[in-house]
């Protein structure tokens, strides 16, 4: 009596009619820029990626953590700064997982959570900080938000890469004040710098004094010169006195050349 032989692969051909419905659950793809962070039976195995993974249904389970930077705006805080001046602060934050593991097991959303560390840590900062140091050390204000915001992340495997104020509103009235404290100050500049122009214009008319009484032929060069520019700049007739040391001089040369030319005749009719 002929027995019916079994048909080769007929029995792998019904595994995998089995397991045709249990496949999407067992292939999971990890990218190159994810990690995937595998439990069996609610314990944790590690982090696996990237590539092509097949876990086993209900017994394990894959938790995808994307390793990219994540850009996220921190809400507009308002708060009181050291010198009590109200102000209202948003920021932006730069972070990324470091340890998908921690980033899954030591916090529900690390995300979330980044985010409302980040809100309360800026108010901290404001209230730590002058009005002065939000408007004009930018770069200090974000290094210790970063330093204070990726020690709270830290534990949970979330590096803070940066953290940047972008804008600080002032109330009206404040705005005001501050312009007028500008002004005030831009005029006190203006008066020192006017003063130290005229003490230095004081020292070099005193040096100049100096000069022209060690020299008297300065100081009479020097009247020479104011005639000859009033004559070119006016068409008028100027009564301008003269010195006394200028006649004397022009006296004192008449006189000479006098006395020298009577010598002079005085001795020549003496010969004859």
């Amino acid at each position: 009596m002929a027995t019916a032989k079994p048909v080769p692969g007929r029995g792998s051909l019904l595994r995998w009619i089995m397991l045709a419905p249990v496949l999407p659950f067992a292939v999971r793809i990890v990218q190159e820029y994810e990690r995937g962070v595998i439990f069996r039976l609610g314990r944790l195995v590690g982090a696996w990626g990237p590539g092509l993974f097949l876990i086993i249904p209900i017994v394990e389970r894959m938790v995808i953590v994307d390793l990219r930077v994540v850009t996220m705006d921190v809400p507009r805080q308002e708060a009181i700064t050291r010198d009590n001046v109200t102000v209202k602060v948003d920021a932006v934050i730069y972070f990324r997982v470091v340890n998908p593991e921690d980033a899954v097991v030591k916090v529900a959303d690390f995300i979330r959570a980044t985010s409302l560390i980040a809100q309360t840590t800026l108010r901290n900062v404001i209230g730590q900080s002058d009005l002065d140091e939000l408007l004009s050390k930018r770069d200090q204000v974000n290094q210790r938000l970063q330093e204070m915001i990726d020690e709270s992340t830290e534990p949970w495997g979330v590096k803070v890469t940066a953290v940047e104020v972008r804008d600080v509103t002032l109330a009206p009235e404040m705005i005001r004040a501050i312009a007028r404290q500008a002004e005030a100050e831009r005029e006190r500049r203006a008066k020192i710098i006017h003063a130290d122009g005229e003490a230095q214009a004081a020292e070099r008319l005193a040096e100049a004094g100096r000069i022209m009484t060690s020299t008297p032929a300065t100081l009479q060069l020097r009247y020479l010169q104011t005639l000859s520019e009033i004559a070119a700049e006016h068409n008028s007739t100027i009564i301008f006195p003269l010195p006394i040391d200028l006649i004397r001089m022009f006296m004192g040369r008449v006189s000479g050349d006098g006395g020298t030319s009577a010598g002079q005749s005085g001795s020549q009719a003496a010969a004859e």
